[in-house]
Parts: structure tokens; sequence; C-alpha cells
């Protein structure tokens, strides 16, 4: 779950130094730390079916930059290092049975909420509420998918939500099935835009505490979106890894588990350090920073996750 209350925030509200002072070699080292343990729960081996929920009014261009990095996880012959390549380290883990999470998911389907069918303000109950009239709708109801479905609940900004923007940016849980009728994957993010982009848009605007921050240029010149995309990243890594918080996560308590995600929130490249540096990242020609490529000439910048291989955050832009 993506919590900016974590150790990494902590670090990132430092003063940001000049690239040139950190090297790959002082990398912040967690490995002695972190105990990344299975808890013999299923995880998602099969491939995913993506069902994305846009909740509330969306501008047209944010939801294209989203629904490009959705595309990305499926889309053949992307540049290195490329979507595919961040969620390569996701499928190292593996279940009871040796089975690697899988490599595909694709975009299956998209319900638009328009009317804020459980108002503009929800809570961890009332967005179980917001599947539900996605599953029962007429004509154009989503199917409710037991075996392959992920679903994605992305509110817009001027929805709010229970403890966002003070605790959380997103996170990941399983419905119930009093409310919805199953027990499947979910994942609510928020898009910051208005209410705390400091919070949930990082990199690209400055973080509570530290106004001299360099933000750097997005992508695709939105950066709320952007920082939601990178939201979007670090729950599906951990919806894939736990999805019902019987998996893979360090820490003794279910109820607040350290997931892949957690662990490296705020580090986006080699070098990322104990004085905010997020590491070292690709600029193009136009300003912007990113560390992947994603399907129609995207360019995205997302949080590296924990690699089980490795023992440390790692993500595909690492410099060796």
């Amino acid at each position: 779950m993506y919590r900016h209350l974590s150790l990494c925030l902590i670090l990132l509200l430092l003063p940001l130094p000049s690239i040139s002072r950190y090297h790959t070699d002082e990398l912040v080292d967690l490995s002695h730390l972190v105990q990344m343990s299975y808890h013999k729960g299923p995880l998602l081996t099969s491939p995913i079916n993506l069902y994305l929920i846009w909740y509330g009014q969306w501008n047209p261009s944010a939801q294209s930059i989203i629904r490009d990095f959705l595309f990305s996880f499926s889309s053949p012959f992307l540049p290195s290092p490329s979507v595919q390549d961040w969620w390569r380290t996701i499928t190292y883990y593996t279940d009871q049975n040796n089975v690697n999470i899988t490599s595909k998911l694709v975009l299956a389907s998209e319900y638009f909420d328009t009317s804020y069918s459980q108002g503009n303000s929800l809570t961890r109950t009332t967005v179980q509420s917001v599947i539900k009239a996605a599953i029962t709708s007429f004509p154009n109801a989503l199917p409710l998918d037991t075996q392959q479905g992920v679903y994605l609940i992305l509110t817009s900004p001027d929805v709010q939500m229970e403890e966002f923007c003070r605790g959380v940016c997103g996170f990941h849980y399983f419905t119930s099935p009093s409310i919805v009728g199953a027990t499947v994957p979910y994942a609510w993010i928020g898009h910051s835009g208005i209410q705390c982009p400091g919070m949930c848009a990082f990199p690209f605007a400055s973080p509570p505490g530290n106004p001299g921050f360099q933000v750097l240029g997005s992508p695709n010149g939105d950066p709320a979106t952007e920082g939601m995309v990178s939201v979007i990243a670090h729950e599906l890594g951990e919806m894939a890894t736990n999805p019902y918080i019987s998996g893979w996560y360090a820490g003794d308590d279910p109820a607040a588990p350290n997931e892949i995600g957690d662990l490296c929130e705020g580090v986006y490249g080699t070098g990322a350090g104990s004085s905010g540096f997020i590491g070292n990242v690709y600029r193009s020609s136009d300003g912007a920073s990113y560390n992947i490529n994603g399907a129609n000439g995207r360019r995205f910048m997302v949080q590296w996750i924990w690699d089980l291989v490795r023992q440390s955050c790692f993500g595909p832009n690492a410099v060796n």
C-alpha cells in the first residue's frame, strides 16, 4: 500500500543535492533491515485482466496518459527500458507451488461512473460499492471476473477519500462478498492535482516541508496524472505479490505490511540516497524526466520495487 509516512519520505524531505555528489555505491542499502517473507497465500500467477473504473469527471488527456501506461504492459516492441522490463522484477516472486507471478496484464474493459454513484467523498467501505455499481450497471456493466480480474478505481481531482493526502495516495485490498458478491483484488488511486500534489505527485511537485526541492519536468506534461501512474504501478505490483494480504511482505503485522512498493518509495534510479536524491533518471531534450518507455511513444517515471533476487530496490534503468 502506498504510504507516504514511510522512511523513504522522511529521507526525501531533506535538501536535494546535485547529482554529481552521489555515486552508485551510495545507494541506500536496506537489505540488512528487510526480511521479505512469503506467507503461503495465493498470488496473481494467471494472466491479469485489468478492469478500470473512472470515477467522477475526468479530463480526456489525463485518461489517455493512464491508458497508455496500462497498454504498455501488453504492447509489443517497446524500447528498453520499458514498462514490461519494470514488471519483470515482479515476476521473480513465486507461490508455494513455485509458480511465478504472471507476465501478462491486459486492459480488459473500462467503466465510467460520471454520476458519482457513491457521492464525492468515499471511504474504504464505500469504494467497494463503486465496484458493485460498475458490475451491476445496465447496459454497460463490467464482468465480475473472479478468476483473473483486478479492479482499479481511479477518482477524479474533486473526489475525496478517507486518509487521502494524509496517509495514503492509493491502497489495495480485496472485496467483501457481502458487498460485491465475490472476493476479488482491487486498488484505489486518487488524482492529487487539487488536493495534495506535493504528497502524491512527487517528484513532479515539491513535497511538504521542502519548498526548495528541485521539481522535475513530467514526461507527458501532466504532473498530477503522472504521479498517479507511479502509484498505479506501485499498487499493481503489490496486488500481484500480496493480493489477499497473505502473500509476500516484510514485517509481522498483516494489517500493516511492508510490501514490495512500500520499501522503495521515492527511489527512481541508481544512486538514490539518504539526502533526498531520487536516483539517476533520463532527461529528454525538452527537460522532462523519465525512467521507462511505454506505449504510443510515451515515457513514464515510476518508482522502483523490491527485487527478491538482488535483495534491494531495483528498476530497469539501473546503472551498473
